[in-house]
This record gives C-alpha cells, sequence and structure tokens, in this order.
C-alpha cells in the first residue's frame, strides 16, 4: 500500500521516528548532528576557497567522483550486484541531474557570495517544499506553516536586499539553488519508497561523474599539489558531514534535531569571518535570525501536525 502522508512532510524528513524507544539516544543524536553541520559548513568555506582558482567543471567533477568511488567501496562488497538494481533508472537520472544543477548553483554562489548568507539562504528549502506540495500538490497546509514560510522568505530578501546599493543579479543564484534542492527533495521523497538509500546515493555520485567527466576536456586546468589536497580534503570532510548526519538520524526523533540544523548558518559565518573576512550588516543577521527561526518553527509545527494526524487514523 502506498503511503498517503503528504509530500511536504515525507520529503523534509530522512528517517520516520517521532517518539523515543529504548535504543535512541537524543544527546548522541544532537551531538552527532552539530557535529555534521560543522563539517558542512567547513565544506562550503573550503569550496568558497577554491573557487577562485579551481575551475567549477573540475571541482564539481572530483566531487561527484569522490562520491561515486566511496559509496562502491563501501557498499559493494556486502551489497553486490543488488546494489545498482533500480526500479525507476530515469527517476535516478533526474535525482542526479537535479543534485548536479544544486551543486553548480551553490559553487557559483559561495564564489559570489559570503558563506553565512548563501547558507541561510539555502535553509528556505524546506519552506520551499512545503509551498510546492501546497500549490501544485493540493495538499493542505495551515495557516500558520502560511505565516513562517511567508517570514522565511521575507527573511531572504532582507539578506539579499533587491534594489539595494550592494545588490546584484548574481545574488539570486542562492535562490536557484534552493528551488533545485527542493525539486531534488521531492524527487528522493519519491524514489525513497521504491530503491534503498545506498542505491540511490551510488546513481546520485555516478550521474554527476559521468556526465562532468563528458565536460572535462573543456573545463581542465593544470593545478598545483595544494589544490589537489585541499580537493581530497573537500571529499572527506563531505562524506563525513554525511556519515555523522545518518548517524544522528538513527539515534534520535526528526523533530527533536530540526532546530539544530540551523546551527550550520553560525558556524558558516564563523568560517567566512576567519577566512574570508566577511561580517554581515545588520539587515543580513537580521534576516538570517528570520529565515532560521521560521525554518525550524516551520519545521516543528509540521511535525506536530503529522504526529496529530497519526493519531487521529489510530483512533478511527
Amino acid at each position: 500500500m502506498r503511503s498517503r502522508m503528504p509530500l511536504a512532510n515525507r520529503a523534509s524528513r530522512t528517517f520516520e521516528p517521532t517518539i523515543l524507544t529504548r535504543s535512541q539516544h537524543p544527546l548522541q543524536g544532537i551531538a552527532f548532528l552539530i557535529a555534521a553541520v560543522a563539517f558542512f559548513a567547513v565544506f562550503d568555506t573550503l569550496t568558497k576557497y577554491i573557487s577562485i582558482t579551481v575551475p567549477v567543471v573540475m571541482a564539481l567533477w572530483f566531487r561527484y567522483l569522490f562520491q561515486m568511488v566511496a559509496t562502491g567501496a563501501t557498499l559493494l562488497p556486502s551489497r553486490g550486484r543488488s546494489l545498482l538494481r533500480t526500479r525507476r533508472p530515469w527517476l535516478q537520472v533526474v535525482r542526479g541531474l537535479l543534485l548536479l544543477l544544486v551543486s553548480l548553483f551553490s559553487f557559483l554562489s559561495l564564489r559570489r557570495m559570503p558563506v553565512g548568507d548563501v547558507t541561510a539562504i539555502v535553509m528556505l528549502t524546506p519552506l520551499v517544499v512545503t509551498f510546492v506540495a501546497a500549490v501544485s500538490l493540493g495538499e493542505q497546509v495551515s495557516a500558520t506553516r502560511w505565516i513562517f514560510m511567508a517570514g522565511g522568505f521575507f527573511g531572504a530578501l532582507m539578506v539579499i536586499r533587491p534594489g539595494g546599493a550592494a545588490f546584484d543579479w548574481g545574488m539570486l543564484l542562492p535562490l536557484g539553488m534552493v528551488v533545485a534542492n527542493a525539486a531534488f527533495q521531492v524527487v528522493t521523497s519519491r524514489l525513497a519508497n521504491v530503491d534503498e538509500a545506498g542505491t540511490t546515493q551510488f546513481y546520485t555520485g555516478a550521474v554527476g561523474a559521468l556526465l562532468l567527466t563528458c565536460m572535462l576536456p573543456f573545463g581542465w586546468q593544470a593545478l598545483g599539489g595544494k589544490w589537489w589536497w585541499l580537493l581530497i580534503l573537500i571529499g572527506i570532510v563531505s562524506s563525513s558531514g554525511h556519515a555523522l548526519l545518518i548517524m544522528a538520524y538513527t539515534r534520535a526523533p526528526v523533530a527533536m534535531l530540526t532546530p539544530y540544523l540551523y546551527m550550520q548558518i553560525g558556524f558558516a559565518m564563523i568560517g567566512g569571518w576567519l577566512v574570508f573576512s566577511h561580517v554581515p550588516d545588520g539587515w543580513s543577521v537580521a534576516g538570517i535570525a528570520i529565515i532560521a527561526m521560521c525554518g525550524a518553527a516551520g519545521t516543528w509545527v509540521a511535525a506536530r501536525e503529522r504526529r496529530m494526524a497519526m493519531l487521529v487514523a489510530v483512533d478511527v
């Protein structure tokens, strides 16, 4: 039987548990999540640093190649050919293309904007997923969640400030990343019902690596040893962050962990200050705070509504 749970709820979560069990360890989960978002902030800071010298095609190619090789080396010995079996091959390709688009927008955004600002705008993704589910799929969204969505977008406008003296059209790149990321989350939620997570992870890396390999001759540039070591470090940091994220979600409920995701904004601002001397102005700080509060509150309300709906269904 197919799940009838709203897409906005399914797409914004990684694991189901919302009630603590004996096998869960909330404090460990929170610690792993904080470590994960710290790694992701380091990843973004390093990406911005190498974007000054390393061509975008080379940087993305190495990242996806690293993901494909790491996933294959980890899972192939235990899964064998079953790792390659998928019931939705074309949907796997679409997911890989969407993540490649997200990565491209991310690279170009970090090249032009402070790390903290980009990270804050990307945190709009859960709100955009909710908006898409309500407008395109007709799912019911409470008035409270609509208010939080509007607040999040208002915060993004405070960061970007279209029409302001510091505005340029390149500052809209993070919004493109948010839209692509929302579509990526929707496709991921569809695949979660038909394919194993390891299979999806492998195909996502393979699609990006194969496509970028075809483009590599047009974007190749000789690099010094320092840059290759940084590319390797980026791959390690990214993989470690995802591993920590999985460990977090297996130890604590999603609703408990979600507010801590927004700590990545703080880590990103620290990275931008330490490496690039970026200090956000008052408007940006206020906008970032609004995005974090509205995003965390909106996710909490969605989780609460889901729990209430499940209790009603059980009573019926």
